[in-house]
């Protein structure tokens, strides 16, 4: 779901870092140990070849996908996300996946998205699929009001904005407005219909799936088109294909761009270490504490948070993330400020991709 999310304004050392987690046990809080295993994130690690990955062999992996960015990319998108899906399925198992990634734009300017949209088109082991994103000016989690009558244009924007990628998709969705959220529904009977990455007013995302492959790339094109052929950022996302198959899906389009992502199991004494091998681009984070917020703010809303460190070129933060505001927003990051004991700025997450 959305969250609001802060980090630090400078960087820390990890002697920091540590300093802040025993903060948090001295408050009662359930904080993790230097010697003790965690679950860690590595995204966006930059590499020069798929083999790099390689070097995190001491560390068990789950969720390896390599993905190819595509810089300033122009051309067929149709005949691009075809070279790829006969690739895949010559290499597809139960464990591999496929997706590529394209934005497209609002054929009509609204107050509470941005302009730029995301769709992606993505092949399974037994289906294909399609799933569209859109990004709001600003956060409101679930639980959060907005002042009548300005709820209104959230979900009349969710909905145009719905209803035009579902237009132009030729999808068999339906959307309509039930209890101040936006609602999605189909019905299809041979393939699921996904919504998540809800906010206040309903789903930011949504998918459906298709039991034929290749049932949305004629659709997905026409989608990627009311980019109007500007050069985009594509990604590509290739999960549980062994190297040979990777090494076959590079030579699809000149000059890729190699990022991993994964999840590894680590210990926070790690992290260093990790921060160090990702070098020069790379970000790796883990979770310190995770607690609802009465038991330290009792006069306020009780709220799920997460204290966490995210470690980059070369150097440390502390991001917290909230699925609601306890306080006022100034009144949160002031009370979040002394919890953690330095500085912080509000810094929501991206949502693209």
């Amino acid at each position: 779901m959305r969250e609001h999310r802060w980090e630090t304004q400078s960087t820390l050392s990890f002697e920091d870092i540590l300093s802040v987690a025993g903060k948090l046990r001295q408050l009662g809080l359930t904080s993790i140990h230097e010697d003790k295993e965690m679950i860690g994130y590595i995204e966006e690690w930059e590499v020069d070849h798929p083999r790099r990955i390689q070097a995190l062999a001491p560390w068990p992996t789950e969720d390896v996908t390599l993905l190819h960015r595509l810089d300033n990319w122009q051309g067929d998108f149709f005949l691009l996300a075809g070279h790829y899906h006969s690739i895949f399925q010559t290499h597809q198992s139960v464990n591999t996946y496929c997706s590529i990634a394209h934005p497209w734009r609002m054929t009509q300017p609204l107050t509470t998205l941005l302009p730029e949209a995301w769709l992606w088109l993505g092949f399974r082991h037994t289906h294909g699929f399609i799933r569209i994103r859109v990004h709001t000016t600003e956060v409101i989690t679930p639980g959060e009001t907005l002042a009548k009558p300005r709820d209104r244009f959230w979900l009349t924007d969710r909905e145009t904005a719905f209803r035009t990628a579902i237009q132009i998709l030729d999808l068999p969705i339906e959307v309509t407005q039930k209890g101040a959220r936006v609602l999605l529904q189909t019905d299809r009977t041979d393939t699921p219909l996904f919504c998540s990455w809800p906010d206040a007013f309903g789903p930011c995302q949504f998918e459906l799936n298709s039991p034929d492959p290749f049932e949305f790339l004629v659709p997905a094109s026409q989608l990627a088109a009311t980019y109007q052929g500007k050069p985009a950022h594509l990604r590509v996302y290739l999960t549980g294909f062994p190297e040979p198959a990777l090494m076959d899906f590079t030579g699809i389009t000149p000059d890729p761009r190699f990022l991993y992502r994964c999840s590894i199991h680590c210990t926070l004494s790690d992290m260093p270490e990790l921060l160090h091998l990702l070098e020069p681009q790379g970000r790796v984070y883990g979770s310190l504490a995770e607690f609802q917020t009465d038991y330290l703010l009792p006069e306020g809303e009780d709220v799920a948070a997460i204290v966490g460190l995210v470690g980059t070129n070369g150097d440390f933060r502390l991001e917290i993330r909230l699925n609601q505001r306890p306080l006022p927003h100034q009144a949160t990051e002031h009370w979040l400020e002394e919890l953690v004991g330095h500085p912080l700025i509000y810094a929501p997450l991206p949502a693209f991709p």
